[in-house]
């Protein structure tokens, strides 16, 4: 019988405990830094600022890359940049949502980049926690590498299904169970999440954007983590893809913020990441159990298709939105609203 532990035996990373360290570090010492930028006074963030940051976001995950490259040599520097690759695509996604949340609820411009902040945080959080269940699974189940595989041909073909439509935060069951629970005034009292008028106590948007933002990671998180772990199975470039991804998110929503509404294809190439990695997972099963129908995809192949379908994506977008100006992006979703009014009736 195999187990996943057979299967990270044959080629695993031997991670210190100093090495671990260095890393966590790194990623705490970038996220003081942006924590220190962005509770400076709030204020409309530009173009310039925005750009600066994300290529210091950008220069740093590349840069760790490149010490992984040495350090372990080239199979796991290849792997970091796979997953890096898939989870900098997701985050792109990830910031289609936040935007439809801040337009949907109206967050005036100069609180988004705290609350981008507060999404960030969560999404640490939440994928911490997911990674830690993600490669406890894969070391106890062998069978791991199939449900991973399926969650994301699942969510690949419901994307395609419906990547023209956008996601609807005002009806998450996060957001209508708070606003069953706690009432909620309609207008905004700076940053702050809850106000008292006539002795009651109320929330404000603020706290409903929180909460759509919270189920946003969540939902990312269930996605992202198995399709990181479909193109390296270490814990530690899993854990390193996902904090230089997220710590960048925030510069790179303003920076992409004019650019986002032109990736009309994005959906359709990250639904087509998500099957090909759900595919290779199934594969890979059957290559280390072996299974006559089993293959193990190299991560270089991988790297370069998934570069090369994110890069057909954006070019196709720029020139279907330059022949078509009205021609808008849509985030995507798992299940289209028709779907969810049928399940309410």
């Amino acid at each position: 019988m195999l187990t996943a532990g057979t299967t990270a035996a044959t080629s695993s990373m031997n991670v210190t405990t100093g090495t671990w360290a260095f890393a966590i570090g790194l990623v705490l010492v970038l996220l003081a830094i942006d924590l220190a930028t962005s509770s400076r006074k709030p204020h409309d963030v530009k173009f310039r600022e925005a750009a600066l940051w994300s290529i210091f976001f950008i220069g740093v995950a590349i840069g760790f890359g490149v010490w992984v490259w040495q350090q372990f040599g080239s199979q796991f520097g290849s792997e970091y940049y796979a997953a890096y690759l898939v989870e900098l695509s997701l985050s792109v996604d990830n910031l289609f949502v936040f935007a439809i949340i801040l337009t949907q609820f109206a967050v005036p411009s100069i609180f988004h980049q705290r609350i981008l902040l507060v999404g960030v945080l969560l999404a640490m959080v939440l994928r911490g926690i997911f990674i830690a269940i993600g490669a406890a699974a894969l070391h106890a189940f062998a069978f791991s590498f199939v449900v991973f595989g399926g969650i994301l041909i699942w969510t690949g073909i419901g994307l395609l299904r419906h990547w023209n439509e956008d996601p609807d935060p005002s009806d998450n069951i996060m957001v209508r169970a708070v606003r069953r629970v706690i009432p909620v005034t309609d207008t905004y009292n700076g940053a702050a999440m809850f106000i008292r008028e006539n002795g009651k106590r109320l929330a404000t948007p603020i706290l409903l954007v929180m909460v759509a933002i919270a189920a946003t990671d969540l939902l990312f998180a269930l996605d992202s983590i198995p399709a990181t772990f479909g193109v390296t199975q270490q814990p530690f470039l899993v854990f390193a893809a996902n904090a230089f991804a997220l710590l960048g998110l925030r510069a790179l929503y303003f920076l992409l913020k004019g650019l986002l509404d032109k990736l009309v294809y994005l959906s359709i190439a990250l639904a087509i990441i998500l099957i090909f990695i759900g595919v290779k997972l199934v594969f890979l099963y059957g290559y280390e159990s072996k299974q006559s129908w089993g293959f193990k995809l190299e991560t270089n192949i991988s790297l370069m298709a998934i570069a090369s379908i994110l890069i057909v994506a954006t070019v196709a977008s720029l020139i279907k939105s330059a022949k078509d100006p009205s021609a808008r992006a849509h985030a995507g979703t798992v299940r289209s609203h028709e779907h969810d009014e049928q399940d309410t009736r």
